[in-house]
């Protein structure tokens, strides 16, 4: 299976508009998708870098497939997701993303939950709130639970009613090891309400 390094080297030697690599982080091996509008997908960490890919690459239109050398925007995108990754205090909010192919609504939760301060975490109903009603909840988990973005849109800072993260991964097929799922709970045990946990306060 080859590394990332070594699929690096299939790329072209200018950047491109449409393509696709692979990094490294702290957490494993993930992905990256772009457009000419910006950002069209982030993938976090796989069983390895072939599922990464795979799973990135997964409804995105033909250009995307193509390994390319990424243009500065997108190498600033890289390095700001690697950067938190290794428990940097990052919001991203300054990483382009193309929703061409998002619907409105869940655009407006992906935009609610790119506000959301780094270290900082939200309900489903605080955001459905937001968005008029909270009758909206089960909505806005289902938004979240489709993010093409992660982390840099970051559902893993949104999280069940009592600070709770919920959606376990096996519903998904995916392993309670995953990466979304690994950075959800790191959000709760840093800021959960609940005495006698690590890293919560009896405040």
């Amino acid at each position: 299976m080859p590394s990332p390094a070594d699929l690096a080297q299939l790329a072209p030697d200018s950047a491109s508009v449409h393509g696709h690599a692979l990094f490294d982080t702290a957490i494993g091996t993930c992905g990256i998708a772009w457009g000419p509008g910006g950002i069209v997908a982030v993938q976090l960490p796989e069983v390895d870098a072939a599922a990464t890919r795979a799973r990135l690459l997964r409804g995105l239109p033909a250009p995307c497939a193509d390994f390319a050398d990424p243009p500065p925007t997108v190498r600033n995108a890289i390095e700001g997701i690697q950067a938190l990754l290794t428990g940097q205090r990052r919001d991203l909010c300054e990483v382009p993303l193309d929703m061409a192919g998002v619907s409105p609504f869940h655009q407006q939760v992906y935009a609610i939950a790119r506000a959301i301060p780094p270290g900082s975490t939200r309900t489903y109903g605080d955001v459905a709130e937001q968005l008029g009603s909270k009758g909206l909840s089960r909505a806005v988990g289902q938004a979240l639970g489709l993010n093409p973005f992660a982390p840099v849109v970051p559902c893993h800072r949104v999280l069940a009613a009592g600070a709770r993260p919920v959606g376990s991964p096996l519903v998904a097929g995916r392993s309670p090891n995953c990466a979304c799922w690994r950075l959800k709970v790191r959000a709760w045990v840093a800021h959960c309400p609940y005495s006698g946990s690590p890293g919560c306060s009896n405040s």
